[in-house]
């Protein structure tokens, strides 16, 4: 059974809340590469898609990121994108997208201050919310 927790170093938080800044109004995405529900690296990719409502990661540079993420002994837990209006859990198309058992964080621009929340998605219907450690590094 998949942890109902994930441990994310405080510099990867501000890097993905970074990211999402960085690329609004367009939604960011990335993956989150560690071992056992730890995360230990931050990958940024490009959303193809451009959009503001939802993301799609180049499957290139998709391939070239789990093969480094491999190589370093390390895999994929979790995928994270920004909703750039609307709060932080998964819509319908994130739930129907969700093909890996990993984590998946959001991270909400929607109010003043960002909101991130991690989810297992299970059999791309049952959503359950994550409890997100943090860690100095």
């Amino acid at each position: 059974m998949p942890s109902d927790k994930i441990l994310i170093p405080e510099d990867i938080i501000r890097e993905m809340i970074r990211h999402s800044r960085e690329v609004y109004p367009e939604e960011a995405c990335g993956i989150l590469a560690g071992n056992a529900d730890v995360v230990k690296g931050i990958y940024r990719m490009t959303n193809i898609e451009h959009s503001t409502v939802s993301y799609l990661m180049d499957s290139r540079e998709q391939f070239r990121v789990m093969k480094d993420i491999r190589e370093k002994g390390l895999e994929m837990i979790g995928i994270y994108h920004s909703h750039t209006f609307s709060e932080a859990y998964p819509s319908q198309k994130d739930i129907n997208l969700a093909f890996y058992d990993v984590a998946y964080l959001i991270v909400s621009l929607a109010t003043s201050e960002p909101v991130i929340k991690a989810y297992r998605i299970l059999d791309q219907r049952e959503v359950r919310e994550m409890e997100i450690l943090t860690a100095r590094v």
